[in-house]
């Protein structure tokens, strides 16, 4: 997968390589997000921004962690052979405000926050969700913890 990673409103840090890691990784807990085709958008930004684009896409009036915009359906991403252009997997925005608060609130670092929302991005890419139904989330919620132990990386969702 190819990361086009765009960085404002962040602390200085090595971003795109952590940015690399959890995608790396998420691909190899998911493996349709391993194809070589694949081109994911990352912008981390601001509470503000993404607060405007939660309220623009998603008619939701407030900032959140972080916002998927996939443009395959899961059955385009399956059939996907590994020759051919490269195909558009979708976006994924960072809040920064929203992610350091919940980090401190976790009593964990924002790069292992970080790495989490974007693995948790990856996976809507990718045609996972959690708002249908428990059984549905409680299925994204064990490969995340999977994908996450593979980073060194504790369980997001405490003792479940």
């Amino acid at each position: 997968m190819q990361l086009d990673i765009d960085i404002e409103d962040w602390p200085a840090g090595d971003w795109e390589a952590l940015a690399a890691r959890a995608a790396e990784a998420a691909g190899g807990g998911e493996p349709f997000l391993a194809g070589p085709r694949l081109v994911v958008s990352l912008l981390f930004t601001s509470d503000a921004e993404v607060h405007s684009l939660n309220r623009e896409w998603r008619q939701r009036d407030k900032p959140t962690n972080v916002l998927s915009f996939p443009m395959l359906e899961r059955e385009e991403l399956e059939s996907l052979t590994p020759d051919g252009p490269p195909e558009m997997l979708g976006d994924i925005a960072l809040a920064y405000e929203t992610c350091a608060r919940e980090a401190e609130e976790k009593d964990i670092s924002l790069e292992a926050h970080a790495t989490h929302l974007i693995v948790h991005g990856l996976l809507h890419l990718a045609g996972h969700d959690h708002v249908d139904s428990d059984e549905q989330a409680e299925a994204m919620e064990a490969l995340e913890t999977r994908i996450l132990a593979k980073l060194g990386i504790a369980d997001p969702y405490g003792d479940r």
